[in-house]
């Protein structure tokens, strides 16, 4: 069966879930009332700055108010033609959204627009180009450098994503060509734009999971919902023919696809603070303010066990491969603070962070293992892009 990404419509919420085989790794909710979302593009307006954070308070469309880290945006586009100025009050900008909402934060934004396709990532900035790190034959970089290189902009760059590696490089040159087209039609056309209005309007997430997610992985591509289906079909029409053939219209009048792959009790799982272990260990994740902390217990998994500290390598591994998997599945992100059980040997601590590390490698979204402190507490960041399941 391989990997599948499952598409259903659930009252307001599209539901996206990618499955191996019958395991799921990834789910995620999107409303359909929501207005913004990670990656539009607004004419935005700034309306107060403050010195002491060095950041500002832009509104976008519905009086929506995002905060703008100048430390980290000093060169935007500004809607009045004017260039290499400070951002000021009433400054009409281009400004995109970086990150959705947090509780009760405003969702971040940013003038470092970027463009994403399913090869390359067209970046305001340096015009230069980078390669994904995940590509490492020295030959391929160079060649895919090579290639995107002659269309650099003066204010722009371009990032080779991993799904480059090995594409044809006829589909990876008109994918930047024509990212480099709407980029330039996107700052040509500001001056003519509302204050306020969305100039650009990412693709749903469903459109955001097969094109990000996994996919170069993914084997088929099913929805029974008609509109759903019409828009994956859409977006396919710009990419290869093989992957064109992966999408399959599931018409069962009798089973449908959502009780056919149990979405609703498996989200219900993804939703529970304590998840069991194969052997009889568990763990208790539990959402924050500030970070998510996950404990490992022993449970059961020391029964009749004579060499303790063997079992807690073992159960502690376990536990890794597990928290790699919660942390996908429910989109955990932010600091991460995993609680493993105590062990007595250096050399198996080593070993732990080593078979931890080579988990959360397998995560397409920034994953960085810390370290692990005195306490024996293991830190851990997932870059945030959109909300946890908890929160969705």
């Amino acid at each position: 069966m391989g990997n599948s990404i499952v598409i259903v419509r659930s009252e307001n919420k599209i539901i996206t879930a990618l499955f191996h085989e019958r395991e799921l790794v990834t789910i995620g909710l999107e409303s359909e009332e929501k207005k913004v979302k990670v990656g539009d593009i607004y004419i935005g307006k700034v309306q107060n700055i403050v010195k002491n954070i060095n950041g500002a308070f832009v509104e976008i469309a519905d009086k929506k108010i995002c905060y703008l880290p100048l430390s980290e945006n000093e060169n935007p586009v500004f809607c009045d033609g004017k260039e290499g100025k400070p951002i000021k009050i009433g400054d009409e900008i281009l400004v995109q959204i970086a990150k959705d909402t947090a509780k009760s934060k405003a969702p971040l934004a940013s003038v470092n627009l970027n463009l994403t396709g399913r090869y390359v990532v067209l970046t305001k900035g340096k015009p230069t180009v980078g390669v994904s790190g995940k590509i490492s034959d020295e030959d391929e970089r160079k060649g895919l450098k090579e290639l995107v290189k002659p269309l650099l902009g003066k204010d722009y760059g371009f990032i080779v994503r991993t799904n480059a590696a090995g594409a044809d490089e006829k589909d990876v040159l008109k994918e930047a060509s024509d990212l480099k087209e709407k980029y330039e039609s996107l700052v040509t056309q500001k001056v003519h734009g509302t204050c306020y209005s969305k100039v650009y309007s990412a693709p749903p997430s469903f459109i955001w999971e097969i094109r990000d997610g996994y996919s170069y992985e993914i084997d088929n591509i099913k929805t029974d919902d008609k509109d759903i289906y019409d828009s994956i079909k859409e977006y396919l029409m710009l990419q290869p023919k093989e992957e064109q053939e992966k999408l399959e219209f599931y018409d069962d009048s009798n089973l449908s696809l959502s009780v056919l792959y149990g979405l609703e009790s498996k989200l219900q799982k993804a939703l529970q603070d304590k998840v069991w272990l194969d052997s009889g260990a568990y763990l208790v994740i539990q959402p924050t303010e500030a970070l998510v902390s996950i404990d490992v217990n022993t449970g059961k998994a020391i029964t009749g066990k004579q060499n303790t500290e063997e079992t807690f390598f073992k159960v502690n591994c376990e536990a890794a491969e597990e928290i790699a998997a919660q942390m996908r599945l429910r989109n955990l992100s932010g600091i991460i603070i995993v609680d493993f059980i105590d062990m007595k040997k250096e050399e198996h601590r080593k070993q732990l962070l080593t078979k931890l590390r080579e988990e959360i490698a397998k995560d397409h979204i920034t994953t960085r293992l810390i370290d692990m402190t005195p306490l024996g507490l293991v830190e851990i960041t997932r870059q945030r892009i959109r909300k946890p399941i908890y929160e969705q």
